[in-house]
């Protein structure tokens, strides 16, 4: 009896293994391919080697990117280099990267550089926040840009219980900002048992000098985060759930969820036409390429624009996809006057002309 018993147990195990190993490939999309969608007038940004992971635009048209991310499970060109902030004007005829200098007294050795977001005050002034992992913890930095320097002020680091694994964030004054946490744990093991368990622990965090506080829970991976033009609407990329999430802003800074677009892609950073209002999007269509490195199977890249999300039948079209021969693992995609910008998470970065 204890025989059958003990047998009958590890073949409940196995079981249950190998469903929660067909629920994970089947999040990381394992088996797409995706046909290719090319755009005419591109080409590769010098002076970007080491990845694009996140890209913002002011307004008039300078864009910032952070590069040289190292993230656990993610293979890195440079992991003994330290991370940057590029700078580009779109307004140029022939826009090129610039590192931003950042002011000294910061610790320039373990920049880690995550999710990026800017916020121009009524001066005038741009302000920088980006997401920071310096020896693997998680920290959100504050910069003020100086433009006649081509420079970055540090200001200030935000540290708090609550911002244990932030991936990306965006601005909601020149102190606050709301973050997602893409996954509870933040030692790398524990990361991968969350993912392959499935467990919906990851979520969105309001910060603020008054207050700091959970506004969104139950994401598998909370990864982007951005705001409609209207400044109504919150809108959450969750990668693992191959969707984005719409929340309703309110006054005391919560967020109620409105609606879930689903898609069949891992969606990553968003980005917002301030225009149109139009969703942009970098995506992997294929995540366990993106994990396993392979050189005979490289991680490809995707670009979707979604239109009117608020409607009852929002249009999603994709704008770029390739198979990883040009850009691979593609993170985020950026739009400025009929120029695009895409990023990835550890290689290299695609300007456009639309």
């Amino acid at each position: 009896m204890g025989k059958l018993l003990a047998v009958a147990l590890v073949g409940i195990a196995a079981a249950l293994a190998a469903e929660r190993l067909m629920a994970f490939r089947n999040r990381l999309n394992a088996s797409r391919e995706i046909a290719p969608v090319t755009l005419p007038n591109c080409r590769l940004i010098k002076g970007i080697e080491t990845g694009s992971e996140d890209i913002d635009i002011l307004p008039n048209g300078l864009a910032f990117i952070s590069s040289g991310l190292k993230y656990p499970g993610i293979k890195s060109f440079a992991p003994d280099k330290p991370g940057e902030i590029f700078l580009m004007d779109l307004n140029e005829d022939n826009p090129r990267a610039v590192e931003l200098r950042i002011s000294r007294g910061f610790d320039m050795a373990s920049f880690n550089p995550h999710g990026i977001s800017t916020y121009v005050d009524r001066d005038d002034t741009v302000y920088l926040f980006v997401v920071n992992h310096p020896h693997q913890k998680t920290t959100v930095e504050l910069f003020k840009f100086v433009e006649d320097d081509s420079s970055l002020l540090h200001l200030k680091t935000f540290r708090h219980d609550l911002l244990t694994s932030v991936n990306d964030i965006v601005a909601m004054g020149p102190d606050s900002f709301y973050a997602t946490n893409d996954h509870y744990f933040s030692d790398f093991i524990l990361m991968f048992l969350e993912m392959f368990l499935g467990l919906t622990w990851s979520n969105v965090v309001y910060y603020s000098p008054k207050e700091v506080k959970e506004v969104a829970a139950g994401f598998y991976s909370a990864n982007g985060i951005n705001i409609s033009p209207d400044r109504k609407y919150i809108y959450v990329a969750d990668v693992f759930d191959h969707n984005v999430h719409v929340m309703e802003k309110h006054a005391n800074w919560n967020l109620t969820h409105v609606k879930t677009l689903q898609l069949d892609t891992l969606v990553d950073n968003l980005s917002i036409d301030p225009h149109t209002g139009d969703i942009w999007i970098g995506c992997h269509p294929n995540g366990m390429k993106l994990f396993y490195d392979d050189p005979e199977n490289l991680p490809a890249s995707e670009v979707l624009r979604i239109q009117n999300i608020l409607s009852e039948e929002p249009a999603v079209t994709r704008i770029y996809a390739d198979n990883g021969s040009v850009l691979q693992g593609s993170s985020v995609a950026s739009v400025y006057e009929g120029k695009l910008l895409i990023g990835t998470v550890f290689h290299r970065a695609l300007y456009c002309e639309l």
